[in-house]
This record gives structure tokens, sequence and C-alpha cells, in this order.
């Protein structure tokens, strides 16, 4: 192998090495071709702006005088980030390291040469495909208003406009759920043209040689031909003769047949890709959440748990693999995704990150098997993302645990632990009386004691709970990582302890507000 061979096929791997190379790429993929990644709005709603500014000041120019900075601004400062933007695409379509690296490998397996020229090949072939699709064409001209000395290249700006189709989802889906009807659009495309064609002959031997008749050219046949048949019907050319007239009765007839054939296929097509829509609207949802619940499952134990979260003000999104759950759970005001939660492909549909967006996943199914399963799923995704399980059978508990849940939950232990902790406490069965009852609107709440706070109040019977009509459930200290249910009044508040009370949210909100006063309470 030759030095330069050498050396390129050492430059291929120190780029694929590079996690930093591949983090920028990664970026800018995100950024131009990832429709979940939150910051791409940011810049469709750019390039949006910038596209009909070039529209503006084009129209602008034409009877009026436009100021040189304007103009300045149009040629050259849309032009060139138009062109970065095309540049970077062109260099995210494919990985031209990769290439140079499989034809090596290859090479080396067969015992030959290193190809250099064949993965240069490659790559020119990979990187043309991309240059003449429609897109890229279209994202072309758009840059050629660059050379505005041409006066004609600065009609190229109205290409600009198409640009729109890149950056508007609503356009995106509209093209996509027409390209699925193809066939039958490329068949009605046919039988509008062989109508035309047939019409606009006819009525231009009908018509040509009368001389009261206003259709003389073959042109101004077929023009006659179109307006009528897309029944607009301008006006401007009408038959004089009772020939004319006889076909000009069976395009309008044949335009209406047009119409209803046309109308059916657009709206059979948005049909079949209703739900389609529906769930890519969803995803897009999700990944806009900065921060958010993952409940897989949505049975009775769920549904009061996402109810919970969601009057707290939490965001929750629920996943469950039953049409019946997920549309109750939309009824009730929740985002739902119709997936399965054992199955790993349904987390690389959802593409958010687990790190920074999900807050904590509840597998809340309706046995244990089903749990084991989606823990084990969500761990070969994810090592640190908090898991929370619910229990059924207590024999399961280790099996959950070696399946990778952070924490389980077992309703029959937390009965006791709860009838053993409050029992001879009226207060305390007060609260889980409060909690059962769901008209009510209480609400549980955690509040933590600052320093403002411990610098006026340093016991129990100072938060006078009683004034604001609250319960306090207990008091967590920070110190010794415990939780005192039923806290006496003269129990001792420190910083970082967190009260926990329920009541109505405006009572609650009215107390914290109180408790940062500058007086006492």
């Amino acid at each position: 192998m030759n030095f330069l061979s050498r050396k390129t096929v050492d430059m291929a791997y120190a780029i694929q090495n590079s996690a930093r190379y591949r983090q920028i790429k990664r970026f800018f993929y995100n950024l131009l071709e990832n429709n979940n990644y939150r910051f791409k709005r940011y810049l469709d709603f750019f390039m949006i702006f910038l596209i009909f500014s070039s529209v503006v000041i084009l129209i602008r120019e034409v009877k009026s005088p436009v100021n040189d900075i304007w103009l300045y601004f149009n040629d050259y400062i849309i032009s060139f980030i138009f062109l970065i933007e095309y540049l970077l695409r062109l260099w995210i379509y494919s990985d031209n390291s990769k290439s140079i690296i499989d034809q090596y490998e290859t090479d080396a397996f067969l015992k030959r040469d290193f190809k250099l020229l064949k993965a240069v090949h490659t790559i020119i072939i990979t990187k043309l495909e991309y240059i003449r699709s429609f897109q890229a064409i279209i994202d072309l001209l758009a840059i050629m208003p660059f050379f505005h000395q041409l006066r004609l290249l600065r009609l190229f700006i109205l290409f600009r406009v198409f640009k729109l189709f890149r950056y508007m989802k609503s356009l995106q889906y509209f093209i996509s759920v027409l390209a699925t009807k193809k066939f039958e659009l490329l068949t009605l495309l046919m039988f509008i043209s062989v109508i035309m064609s047939i019409s606009a002959i006819l009525i231009y031997v009908m018509e040509a040689n009368n001389p009261d008749s206003q259709i003389n050219t073959l042109f101004e046949a077929f023009y006659w031909s179109l307006v009528t048949i897309s029944t607009v019907g301008y006006g401007d050319f009408a038959p004089a003769t009772d020939g004319g007239r006889a076909v000009a009765m069976l395009i309008i007839l044949g335009g209406i047949g047009v119409l209803a054939f046309s109308t059916s296929i657009i709206v059979t097509a948005f049909t079949e890709r209703l739900d389609e829509i529906k769930e890519s609207r969803t995803l897009s949802d999700i990944s806009r959440l900065k921060h958010f619940y993952l409940i897989c499952g949505y049975g009775e134990v769920a549904q009061q748990v996402a109810s919970k979260l969601h009057r707290s003000g939490q965001n929750v999104v629920v996943m469950d693999g039953d049409q019946e759950r997920i549309t109750r759970a939309r009824e009730h005001d929740l985002i739902a995704f119709h997936a399965d939660p054992g199955a790993e492909e349904s987390y690389k549909r959802l593409r958010v990150d687990f790190d920074t967006q999900v807050v904590s996943i509840l597998s809340l199914q309706e046995n244990d098997v089903q749990n084991v399963f989606t823990a084990l799923t969500i761990r070969s995704i994810n090592k640190q993302i908090d898991i929370v399980s619910l229990l059924h059978k207590n024999q399961n508990r280790k099996k959950l645990y070696l399946a990778g849940v952070s924490e389980v939950v077992y309703a029959q232990e937390l009965i006791g632990l709860m009838a053993k902790e409050i029992s001879g406490k009226q207060v305390a069965f007060e609260a889980i009386h409060l909690l059962r009852s769901e008209d009510v609107g209480a609400f549980v709440e955690e509040v933590l004691i600052d320093q403002k706070i411990t610098e006026r109040i340093d016991k129990v019977s100072q938060l006078n709970v009683k004034a604001f009509r609250l319960i306090l459930i207990g008091v967590y200290q920070e110190e010794t990582e415990k939780t005192i249910f039923n806290p006496e009044s003269e129990f001792p508040l420190n910083q970082g302890d967190i009260l926990i009370v329920i009541g109505e949210q405006a009572l609650i909100r009215e107390f914290k507000l109180g408790l940062h006063l500058k007086r006492a309470l």
C-alpha cells in the first residue's frame, strides 16, 4: 500500500475513533434531519423567516426602491446561510471515513491491495445520490441569487419558497400522504391529459374556421380546455358554434367527475394514514417535554398514579399495548403512546433522552412477568434510569431486582406498614380518608424548609397548618433520612427538612407563601 493510501486509511480510522467528531456530526444531523430533536424547530422557524424575508424583498423591489442593506442581506447573507446548510446536509448524508474503512477491510480480507480509487468512487456516487435528489436541487437553486449580477438569477429567489416543504411538518405530512397514492394520482393525471387533448383538438376543429370564434389557435384551445375541465371557467374564451358548446358540456361533466375522483383519492389517503399521523404528532409532543414520568401499563393502579401526578402539575406519558387503554388515557387528558412496553423498538421510537427528559419509569402492569420484561428491556437501553415497579406476588421480588428495577412497590406490604405507623393516630386516618375521596380535590404536596423559614420557625407548632385547613402527614428529616409521621407540636424543624401536607391546592399555595412572609405565622 502506497503512502497516500496508508495516510488516507489512518485518517479514516482516526475520524471514526474521534468521539468529538462523531458528537459534532450527530449534533448537526439531529439539528437538520431529526424532527424529534427539540432544537430543530428553532432552526426551522429561523429558515422559514429567511425564506419569507427573501420573497418580501423581491416583491418590494419590483416597483419600489429597496435599501442597499436589505439587498445585501437578501443576495449575500441569506444565500450564504443556505450555502452552509447545503454543505452541512451534503456532509451528514453519508460517512466518507466508513466507506474508506469498509473498502480497506474488504481488500484486506481478500488479501489484495487497497483500492483507494474505488473507495473514492463509492463516496462520489453516494454524494451524487443526494445532489440529484429533489430537495437538494431546490436547496441549490435557492443559493443562485448569490450571483445577483445576472438579473435572471434573481428570480431563483422564488425557489426558496419550495424549501418550506423541508421545514414545515404539515407540508411534509401532506406530501407523504399523497405519495401513498402515486398510482391513483398518476392514473388521474393521464385521464385528465387524454380528456384535455381530445377536447382541445375538438374545440379547435369546431371553432377555428368560425369568424366569430374567440378560439383561433391550438394553444388557446388547450388553455380553454384546462380552464373548463378544472371547473374554473374564467369566461375569457367561449365557444361560438353549437358543436363547440356540445364539447364544452361534455368536458364540464368530465371536470366534475375528475374533481370528485381526486377528492376521494385524497380523503382515502388521509383516512388510511390517520393513525400514523396521530402517532407522529404524539411522538413530537413527547419529544418537546423537558421532564416527564413514563408509565408503562394503564391498569387501575396506573390510572390512580397518573391522575395524582397529572393533577400535581407533572408531565405524564402512558405507554400500553392495548388500544382501549390508550384511548382511555387520552380521555383523561394524558399523552398516550400505543406500544408494547416490553419491546425495545417502542423506546427507540420515542427518541427521547432518558438521562435528562425521563424523571422515572413506572412499570405498573398487571402481572410481574410483564414488569420483568419491561425492566430488562429498559436496562438494555439505559443503565442509570430510575425504574419503579409494582409487585403482585412477593416471591417475584428478587426477579424484579435482578431485572434491574430500582425500587419495588408491594401493595400488601405498604398497607401493613401504614397500619402500623398510624395505629391510634386519628389525624393520619383522616388523611387517608381524604386521599381516597377523589371528589374533594385533595393534594399531597412536599414543602421544603429552607434557611429563610428556619430563621423564624423552628418547630411544628409554629407552622399553624390548621389555619390553612391542611393536614400535616409527616416530616422528612434530611439528617436522619427518615420520615416522622404525625409529629408532635414541639417537633424540631431544621433546614433541608421536608413537610408532607394534604389539602386544597389553593390553600397549599397560600401556606407556602405564608411561610416565606417576613413576619412569623
